[in-house]
């Protein structure tokens, strides 16, 4: 046995060894070691295949973990006298449940009960530099191997303190829920009663062993949310749930149009003097009102008289945006007369990522200090931003991570916490600041409104080429890669579409062998509140392409799967999809209007495979409660997932489903309408996310066992896959290829808009309580 209590590999069998740290502490605190070599395969990479796409050489998730691994040493676990360990997690938790895989990694490791794992979320921390951003699908995968390796080291830390306090030789103890026990004579001690006999007076490097996936009893288990309890029961802290002294509940008036200005108040005293109103004051997104309730504040903000100016979208609609589009699509390249050719355009609407929980963030702003509670998936680009604008030093500024309820990219933007240290500074005064729904709707961040150009041409039964044009309006990075330097390069005039387009590189790519492949990138419109949502392109890249592959098999006179098997490049893949068609009992005799689709989506370093069903008969599709969603309705979705090594399967069909409805809402019914600059839609109400009604009565999730020693992405993998498998279900059931989506976009609203001004509903809906 060697100095972490692990028990050398059998002889021609090499375990691989990792550094860590004991850090000098009152009670056992440990470290991964930093660096290139945590991560260093044990030899070279297998053959390189060919003519392979930049994501599939080096995608977006590698940059952000390679990104990860020079701070990984200063991630710490703590064991307390309790006997319990302690870690703070440098990213943010909004319900993908990366505390509870986390904490399994510890458990794992330290051979402690998962129950005995406290997982918090680190406060902004600007020494970890890109070691802080939550996306990508990354937090698992960059931090696997560094979580493992500091529970290794306070595992062994903890066997040379119990070797010492029972007089026994290192092999002959062993280590199980927390208690180390000794071979001779049975005698043990618990973790909690060594948590300071194993403490360090100064730093040391230590070379510990991972246990093998052979040995793993927590990792790769199905197990339930460690925060599941205070999730059902109400009692999970969100940043509205914080009581932080003197923090009232503040919302602004905002404009009638996207980014529009504040001309002038005419009623400010008046507003002033009503119930409860404590302050009032113009920002720059409009007019803050501060109230003793949430409900008070809506009062004042709806009797507001506000001239407002111009914004950035304004006159602008949908047509005019898809024409500006249109002018800005990279031309293809010119036919070969000898072929023949598959060309498609595509339209993709905006499409809001709302989180269940609005955009809201406190602030306390002071003359030489401020202090932030927020859900932020990216709080060192917080801190540091929100500091040069209060012209503060980035230490005197502390920004607290708090639990979010959702994101989808929404929270790697800190426009609630910006606003809120505005406010705070404006008024002197604490600020507990809450966007109302509609808010969110149409003046928060939105899924860019995209076109895809395609052209795929064939001839002998080969796929020769495929295009695709790719046309977006730019998309936000402000976040950068956590951290001022990156996030103030991606808005450069230049470096913003050079951004964009990296990003765009590293997380595109085609898993068929169809020749000459190019994907490009190309922008315009910067007058959009804009973000990365959930699959950033994929769901829209994904969805053009696979469509045009069930074209190809049609116009080849081949079978869908069979033509897509025939071309996929990887093992992996065909896996997945050959899994797929058995489980969803791929065609069947369905009826007419009704039809089966197929698609796969491979991403960092993960692989899904998805079958829907779609009935778009008229005589049986309905509406849901509340709204006049009358279309082609999901009634079976089979989705099969490879993602390396599952950490937690549970976990990850719960993200599956989650996914599954992702794709399933934007390629049916989610998506806004722009008219003369702002978006129509303004609540749950009238934006058509799949419903009760819509969700599939038959759902299986299929995780295959393990294929790597390696956690792949999962957190954004189902999304694309879906939205492209309902797609191509409807194009067979139709008998024509849909190329505008939502697919409800182009018919009738279905609802009557809010009106633009004041944008907040006579009565608060939405859950939003009158009473604070």
């Amino acid at each position: 046995m060697d100095s972490s209590g692990h028990i050398p590999a059998a002889a021609g069998i090499g375990r691989r060894r990792f550094l860590g740290y004991v850090l000098a502490a009152s009670t056992l605190t440990v470290a991964a070691e930093l660096g290139e070599v945590v991560f260093a395969p044990d030899e070279a990479a297998a053959v390189v295949p060919s003519v392979p796409g930049p994501a599939e050489i080096y995608d977006l998730n590698d940059m952000l973990t390679d990104a990860a691994l020079p701070t990984a040493n200063l991630i710490t676990i703590r064991v307390d006298t309790d006997g319990t360990a302690s870690f703070a997690l440098p990213r943010a938790e909004v319900g993908q449940g990366i505390t509870t895989s986390s904490a399994m990694l510890i458990a794992e490791e330290l051979d402690l009960p998962l129950e005995r794992i406290r997982v918090t979320l680190a406060d902004a921390r600007p020494e970890l530099l890109f070691n802080q951003l939550t996306g990508g699908s990354n937090t698992t995968i960059s931090t696997f191997t560094p979580i493992r390796v500091a529970a290794a080291v306070a595992r062994g830390r903890l066997l040379q303190a119990a070797a010492l306090e029972l007089g026994a030789a290192l092999n002959t103890l062993t280590t199980k829920a927390g208690v180390i026990t000794s071979a001779a004579g049975g005698r043990s001690l618990t973790y909690g009663e060594l948590a300071e006999k194993a403490a360090a007076m100064t730093s040391s490097q230590v070379s510990v062993a991972l246990k093998d996936a052979a040995e793993f009893e927590v990792i790769g288990t199905a197990q339930g949310r460690i925060d599941a309890r205070e999730a059902v029961t109400g009692r999970k802290t969100f940043a509205m749930d914080l009581k932080i002294p003197d923090a009232l509940p503040t919302m602004v008036c905002r404009p009638p149009t996207i980014n529009g200005t504040v001309r002038s108040v005419e009623n400010l005293a008046e507003v002033r003097s009503m119930p409860g109103v404590t302050d009032v004051v113009a920002v720059s997104t409009g007019v803050a009102v501060r109230g003793r309730t949430f409900g008070q504040c809506i009062d004042a903000v709806r009797a507001l008289k506000v001239s407002w100016g111009a914004g950035t979208a304004d006159g602008k609609s949908d047509d005019t945006v898809h024409d500006e589009l249109r002018r800005t699509e990279l031309p293809l390249p010119a036919l070969d007369l000898l072929t023949k050719s598959v060309d498609a355009r595509f339209t993709f609407h905006f499409a809001s990522n709302s989180a269940l929980e609005t955009n809201c963030a406190i602030a306390d702003v002071r003359d030489d200090s401020a202090e932030i509670w927020g859900s932020l998936k990216s709080p060192i680009a917080a801190q540091e931003q929100i500091a040069l604008k209060l012209g503060l030093p980035v230490s005197a500024v502390k920004v607290h991570v708090t639990e979010g309820g959702g994101s989808f990219g929404r929270k790697l933007f800190h426009d609630a916490a910006a606003e809120a240290a505005e406010i705070s500074r404006a008024m002197g005064k604490p600020v507990k600041l809450m966007w109302h729904r509609t808010d969110d709707f149409r003046q928060g961040r939105t899924h860019p409104m995209a076109t895809s150009r395609v052209r795929a041409t064939y001839a002998l039964g080969q796929v020769l080429t495929y295009d695709q044009r790719h046309t977006s309006v730019a998309t936000d990075f402000g976040h950068g890669v956590g951290e001022i330097i990156t996030a103030e390069a991606a808005r450069l005039p230049v470096g913003g579409l050079t951004f964009s387009e990296t990003i765009f590189a590293l997380s595109q790519q085609t898993p068929y062998n169809f020749g000459v492949v190019t994907q490009t990138l190309g922008e315009t419109d910067k007058g959009f509140n804009t973000g990365s949502m959930r699959n950033i392109y994929s769901p829209n890249v994904r969805c053009a392409q696979e469509l045009v592959v069930d074209e190809l098999a049609r116009r080849m006179g081949k079978d869908p799967y069979r033509f897509r098997r025939e071309f996929l490049k990887d093992e992996r893949a065909r896996a997945v999809l050959d899994k797929v068609v058995d489980v969803g009992n791929w065609g069947r005799s369905m009826p007419a209007g009704t039809a089966q689709g197929i698609a796969l989506h491979p991403e960092y370093h993960a692989y899904v495979a998805v079958l829907a069903e779609i009935d778009c008969r008229p005589e049986t599709t309905g509406r849901t409660v509340r709204d006049a969603y009358t279309g082609p309705r999901v009634t079976k979705v089979v989705c099969v997932v490879d993602v390396g090594l599952a950490v937690n399967p549970r976990g990850l069909e719960a993200q599956m489903m989650g996914g599954i409805m992702d794709g399933i809402a934007i390629t049916l019914s989610s998506g806004l309408h722009l008219d003369n600059g702002h978006f129509l839609e303004g609540s749950w109400d009238n934006y058509f996310y799949a419903r009760q009604w819509n969700t599939p009565p038959e759902l299986e999730i299929v995780v295959m066992p393990p294929t790597t020693g390696q956690p792949g992405g999962a957190g954004e993998l189902a999304v694309a896959g879906a939205a492209a498998a309902v797609a191509c279900a409807y194009g067979r059931a139709t008998g024509t290829m849909p190329t505008n989506f939502p697919l409800n976009h182009a018919g009738p609203l279905g609802f009557e808009p809010l009106p633009t001004t004041p944008p907040i509903p006579a009565s608060p809906t939405d859950g939003l309580d009158r009473a604070y």
